[in-house]
């Protein structure tokens, strides 16, 4: 019996997964059910590829072996529903499949009934990714999910899941569901909206997070908290985001920020040792300002170097308008060293436009040559400045370096885009250990610098780290961490505010006066009133950290029925408009169909 195989009770329709059917059965007589992968009609014998959710094995119909059935095998059409019993046989040594785990042996049939036909599929299941377009796969969702590639994936998620919930178990954590209905929070995107029939007028939001809840569930005194939970925001889409998607949550009291850590590291390394991927503990950290100016992100992958350098200094009086200007305001320039490269203007011009995607105003290149550079700027620059530039990034004869000019954090965050981009483009990735580490000591807030308003970097309920100042918001460091693996965060959390007069301050701060802090955070505010430990917890997207465990750059490979890139469901139809009933039970009225104001 396979390990892998889940347990079987036989029955009428199977004894026997498809990937059972090993050396230990040969000879033996089993019945097995699935779908017909493929069909090799070779006149005298006919060949089936049988699969069911642990993999394929092959059936033989022989005239003078599957009797009334031999007629029947000719019949049979790719995604059949078929079951069949018969002998388990080893294959001839010239005959063996090495592409398959049952490769080895085949069943004679002795029997077979069709037990569902099977339209045309719209495309082939037998390839992971035929030339069928996302649109198409996913109108056909339960057709695409039958594909091996796929059904490994979802089983790798429901194994990640399942050893989350065991470590968490083991380490004394409970289980509790918070609701999914619940009031609007702001917690950095859109709220879906519900419409409550019995109050109308008023409105559900469905949670962006479990946030509040699992802080109340602190005070309450529950003390270890997990939740598998669904999560909504209405924010635009991208190859990792979902409208509605999954995240491990969890909470602790009377814990700091080296208590979480510890415990999620562990959490970490138990859960990916599981999967069949090292990770030694205890993880490297970095600061946020460190990852910022050394990276350009918060997401820092540390595989490889390439790292962004700082050249103000080197510049600071050129004649060079471009630099000088930005330095003079109180910009910076910054440069990153790509290594020897040989490109053709075209893709260096290239470069340039996909800095201009990425906010830049423009973007210089230039290759280290004799000492100094090759660039179009070059006759703008001293030779002393030259020189200086090449040590300063380190650069050797044939380095290809491209230079941004803005404030700094806007010069870094662009060529960190850019180093991110080329990492595998340019193959700069080496083989070797996976690197998760973690991002402390963020900023309490960001100010918008349009408005001059301040914004949390986390959320609201981030505890300060040490006494905070109102006065000075720029100043405050926050309790906050955030793991990240290859240049993806996998999750991120913060010790909670835990006192109410602390609270009020930061939603001042974030200019949410006295008065709609009670309205919006009333229940939130009375419960830190009674008691509240100190606190604090994470969240991990599930999606994602499945998406990169089976190697796929989209979560949705891992998501049973996801949404488009367009927030929409090629399968259901969904979002859809509803009936003028439906909408006048919640005493809501279409806007196309409102009546105009007078």
């Amino acid at each position: 019996m396979s390990e892998d195989a889940p347990f079987l009770k036989p029955n009428e329709y199977r004894d026997t997964w498809c990937g059972q059917v090993l050396g230990d059965r040969v000879g033996e007589e089993v019945v097995v059910s699935g779908w017909v992968h493929r069909r090799r009609d070779h006149g005298g014998l006919v060949f089936i590829d049988l699969r069911d959710r642990t993999g394929m094995v092959q059936l033989v119909f022989n005239p003078d072996e599957s009797g009334g059935s031999f007629d029947l095998g000719h019949t049979l059409r790719p995604e059949f529903v078929v079951s069949a019993r018969g002998r388990v046989v080893a294959r001839d040594p010239g005959t063996v499949n090495p592409e398959m785990a049952t490769g080895e042996y085949e069943i004679h049939v002795e029997a077979a009934e069709i037990l569902a036909e099977s339209d045309t599929p719209p495309f082939e299941i037998e390839g992971f990714r035929s030339e069928v377009g996302e649109e198409v796969r996913l109108r056909h969702r339960y057709l695409d999910l039958r594909r091996p590639r796929m059904q490994e994936a979802i089983a790798l998620r429901h194994r990640l899941v399942t050893e989350m919930r065991s470590f968490l178990d083991r380490s004394g954590f409970l289980e509790i569901e918070t609701p999914v209905l619940t009031r609007s929070t702001p917690e950095g995107a859109r709220d879906f909206l519900v419409p409550s029939r019995q109050h109308r007028g008023s409105f559900f939001a469905l949670p962006q997070s479990p946030q509040l809840f699992k802080q109340l569930l602190m005070v309450s005194g529950f003390e270890r908290y997990f939740q598998v939970a669904r999560c909504f925001r209405d924010e635009d889409l991208r190859a990792d985001r979902q409208p509605d998607f999954t995240q491990l949550d969890l909470e602790m009291s009377f814990v700091g920020v080296e208590d979480v850590i510890e415990l999620n590291e562990r959490l970490m390394a138990y859960l990916l040792g599981q999967m069949g991927v090292d990770a030694a503990t205890p993880f490297p950290r970095i600061s946020w300002d460190e990852a910022m100016v050394r990276f350009g992100t918060d997401r820092p992958d540390m595989r490889f170097g390439h790292e962004v350098v700082d050249l103000t200094e080197v510049l600071r009086g050129t004649e060079f308008k471009a630099f000088g200007g930005v330095i003079e305001s109180g910009g910076a320039v910054c440069g990153i060293n790509f290594g020897e490269r040989d490109l053709p203007r075209a893709q260096l011009d290239g470069l340039i436009e996909e800095a201009r995607e990425l906010g830049a105003k423009g973007l210089v290149w230039a290759f280290c040559e004799d000492g100094g550079w090759r660039a179009p700027i070059a006759k703008f620059l001293s030779a002393e400045e030259q020189t200086g530039l090449n040590e300063a990034l380190g650069a050797e004869e044939g380095d290809l370096m491209l230079v941004a000019a803005d404030e700094h954090h806007v010069a870094a965050g662009i060529l960190g885009g850019l180093r991110t981009r080329l990492a595998e483009r340019w193959d700069l990735i080496p083989e070797g250990p996976d690197r998760l580490v973690w991002v402390v000591d963020w900023p309490m807030f960001e100010q918008d610098p349009d408005t001059g308003d301040w914004n949390a970097l986390h959320h609201p309920f981030t505890a300060p780290d040490g006494e905070f100042d109102p006065a000075d918001p720029g100043s405050a460091k926050a309790q906050a961490y955030d793991l990240v693996w290859n240049g993806v965060e996998l999750g991120g959390g913060s010790i909670r505010i835990n006192r109410p007069d602390v609270q009020r301050q930061v939603f001042r701060t974030l200019g949410i006066e006295d008065e709609e802090a009670e309205e919006r955070f009333g229940f939130l505010l009375e419960a830190l009133r009674y008691g509240a430990p100190p606190h604090g917890g994470i969240a991990y997207g599930i999606d994602r950290f499945a998406a990169l465990l089976a190697g796929f750059d989209s979560i949705r490979d891992v998501i049973a029925f996801p949404k488009t890139a367009s927030g929409s469901d090629p399968l259901t139809g969904a979002p859809s408009p509803v009936d003028d009933h439906q909408l006048r039970e919640v005493g809501l009225t279409s806007r196309k169909q409102a009546p105009k104001s007078s």
